[in-house]
């Protein structure tokens, strides 16, 4: 198995350095924003069953998309992974996909987890799914935390609340979710007012969000799932310390529920090995490959009759998800740029 990987700030010229000779064509080649050493077991058990060689190259979603838009024809590129609505959303459009489908697919990837249906298909599948939710500081916010991602507008939660850029796809996804839910206006009001509750300008990813949210330097905080389940399966004294001071929410649990994002995939637009790049997304809604992504990153599966085995996730507990359909919240993406600009979300 070829093994091509990058650091999430190598850039563009790097990635075009590498020339297609390493990839071969009797095999399926991906392009992967998953950067997880568990992956390699997935891969693996590709290859066991199928007798397909697996090529990648991993590198962060925008690496990805410029050096498939650069290679146009000429990708040896089979299959495209990337890890939110948003960027998902943006392939599509660039038609960066090919048009797939299958019995297979239909009847394990639930219809709200795949792309608008075209003409000839589909043009990407989920296949893992993680939710975004509130952490609070018990210390300042115990005895009544935020239920819902509009709480974060009440003015109780003044000089609290940190999060990530706003331009973040995280962000924009579950942006998206509330102009579908409440409209640009009530959405872009509810944006205003969270702004104006920033204990700082938003910096750093979601686990810093979290630390200091257990610092005391913010009250409340967003983050994926996956990123508290890290922190709670952690042996590391300091994080076991940082679970400790705070706790979770699932938003808006007599609502609409709690927004749910997706990893998803699907066939590269000029890919030569089609019949070996629907064979691994096929693959990818099966039960190994789907425990395999969901223990692997500490996410759900998204054929829901899947179970894992995660102490983190079994301790969060089970909670009500937003049923939008993903498609949905990435055609809302470019509305959700146009809000936060508006809103001062940077």
């Amino acid at each position: 198995m070829i093994r091509i990987k990058f650091l999430l700030l190598i850039g563009f010229t790097t990635l075009m350095a590498i020339g297609t000779s390493a990839w071969s064509a009797n095999a399926v080649n991906i392009y992967s924003a998953r950067h997880y050493q568990s992956d390699d077991k997935l891969y693996a058990a590709f290859t066991k069953n199928t007798g397909i060689q697996v090529n990648r190259i991993e590198a962060a979603d925008e690496a990805l998309l410029e050096r498939l838009r650069s290679e146009g024809n000429n990708s040896p590129a089979d299959v495209l992974i990337l890890v939110d609505a948003a960027r998902l959303s943006r392939a599509a459009s660039e038609g960066l996909f090919a048009p797939s489908d299958s019995d297979i697919l239909r009847q394990r990837i639930p219809e709200r987890m795949r792309s608008s249906k075209e003409s000839q298909g589909y043009a990407w599948w989920g296949f893992s799914t993680r939710a975004r939710i509130i952490v609070f500081n018990k210390q300042r916010f115990g005895d009544k935390p935020p239920s819902s991602y509009a709480s974060l507008a009440d003015a109780r939660f003044k000089a609290a609340i940190c999060t990530r850029s706003a331009a973040h796809p995280y962000m924009l996804s579950l942006i998206a979710s509330q102009i579908e839910h409440r409209g640009e206006s009530a959405t872009l009001n509810w944006a205003k007012a969270v702004v104006a509750n920033f204990a700082r300008p938003p910096r750093g990813g979601d686990t810093d969000q979290i630390r200091a949210s257990a610092t005391g330097e913010c009250g409340v905080s967003l983050t994926n799932t996956y990123y508290l389940a890290r922190l709670m399966r952690s042996a590391k004294a300091e994080d076991q310390d940082v679970v400790r001071k705070i706790g979770f929410i699932w938003p808006d649990q007599d609502g609409h529920g709690t927004h749910v994002n997706v990893t998803g995939g699907g066939i590269v637009k000029h890919a030569k090995n089609r019949e070996s790049a629907m064979r691994f997304l096929e693959f990818m809604a099966g039960d190994e490959a789907q425990q395999m992504l969901a223990d692997g990153n500490n996410e759900w599966p998204a054929v829901s009759s899947v179970k894992i085995n995660n102490p983190a996730l079994d301790a969060m507990g089970p909670f009500k998800a937003d049923k939008l359909p993903i498609a949905t919240i990435g055609a809302k993406q470019s509305a959700a740029v146009r809000l936060v600009d508006q809103a001062g979300w940077r």
